[in-house]
């Protein structure tokens, strides 16, 4: 009984000493306009991480942080650094579409797989080898709302308010339209704005004159909040709805009780976990932040770290950035913090859609819309 104890003292002496550092690149916007979702899915990445920090082999995963400040340079330059000077084996990154498209060409070229844990644009993955992501597309979150709202509600005419100058909105704005009349639904009017605008009172004139049964806004929360407000104080007292780019708690501060019954889309509610790792991370979130109530972004970034530590514990006789990008794309129904994902071989995840009211300043859970 000595010998053995010896000798497993021994292997484990062995495995701590040829043990090592395996660097993960995080590139996200910790700061500035959208710094909100950014900083939930650093969160779900660093707590994942926390729980998580090893393979089992023994060597220690490092998390290499990136704030990209929501600027597209910033993103490339930040890439490019963690592939050529902090040499990581693969990267979870960016936040918004945009700067994914940015992260991804980079990652793409130096074949550095990326998993993006939030960006649904539906053409982010066309033709890339290395990239994948644990969101839905745009056009299963339009289409899957679009039909709710026209049968589950019964709601006939709707405006679209959309930003002009962002791929995210205007995809999700196209799919949401494209579902909504094919449901019998009508849009009468498609208002446009652009990013960083601030006063809205032309978009809102139209919305009281046009009297639609509601508005659907695929933007993102600073927008949205803001037109919800002014919306509400020229008296347009309709139904207001959005995607998941409202899904953060700032959207709720910014709009105050302007945004008291919008309904949205998400990709997880903390009062339903479904899986056995959902309910453990919930429990471990609400040790550290006195609550149970995890941003689904930060699910999100968790279930990125997670399928990607998968991955690397599948290669770990073989531990390079082509086999845990293989690895990624074999991920069959994989429960993770969010619910249960499966990844293609495009990349893209097969998921279900959460969907949501904000009641009294609190995200309310409605129902689950499955693929």
């Amino acid at each position: 009984m000595k010998k053995f104890t010896l000798a497993l003292s021994l292997l484990t002496l062995a495995n701590s000493l040829f043990a090592k550092d395996i660097n993960i690149g995080v590139v996200l916007p910790l700061t500035g306009s959208v710094a909100a979702y950014g900083q939930d899915v650093f969160y779900g990445i660093d707590l994942a991480n926390k729980l998580n920090p090893k393979l089992s082999n023994g060597d220690t995963i490092k998390l290499v942080t990136i704030d990209t400040k929501g600027d597209k340079l910033e993103t490339s330059n930040g890439v490019n650094r963690l592939i050529s000077t902090d040499k990581v084996l693969g990267i979870i990154g960016e936040a918004t579409t945009p700067n994914t498209i940015q992260a991804i060409s980079i990652a793409e070229e130096k074949k550095i797989p990326l998993i993006a844990p939030v960006a649904s644009g539906d053409k982010l993955l066309d033709k890339k080898e290395y990239a994948s992501r644990v969101c839905f597309k745009d056009s299963f979150q339009g289409d899957k709302f679009a039909a709710y709202i026209a049968k589950d509600l019964a709601l006939k005419n709707a405006v679209i308010i959309m930003d002009q100058s962002n791929v995210y909105s205007l995809g999700l704005a196209r799919a949401f339209e494209n579902s909504f009349e094919l449901n019998g639904g009508k849009i009468i009017k498609k208002l446009v704005i652009n990013s960083g605008d601030k006063d809205f009172k032309a978009i809102v004139s139209q919305l009281k004159s046009l009297s639609p049964d509601f508005v659907y806004m695929p933007i993102y929360h600073p927008e949205a909040a803001l037109i919800a407000r002014q919306a509400r104080q020229v008296g347009f007292d309709k139904l207001l709805t959005a995607g998941d780019g409202v899904n953060n708690q700032t959207f709720i501060e910014l709009g105050g009780n302007a945004v008291n019954g919008v309904i949205f889309t998400d990709s997880f509610d903390y009062n339903n976990p479904s899986t056995k790792l959902s309910k453990d991370f919930i429990a471990a979130y609400e040790k550290v932040k006195s609550t149970k109530e995890l941003p689904a972004f930060s699910a999100m970034g968790a279930d990125a770290y997670f399928v990607m530590l998968n991955a690397m514990n599948a290669c770990i006789d073989n531990l390079t950035s082509k086999c845990v990008n293989e690895k990624i794309h074999q991920t069959k129904n994989f429960e993770g913090v969010s619910g249960i994902i499966s990844i293609d071989q495009s990349g893209n995840a097969i998921r279900s859609v959460v969907i949501k009211e904000i009641k009294n300043q609190k995200q309310s859970y409605i129902t689950t819309l499955n693929p």
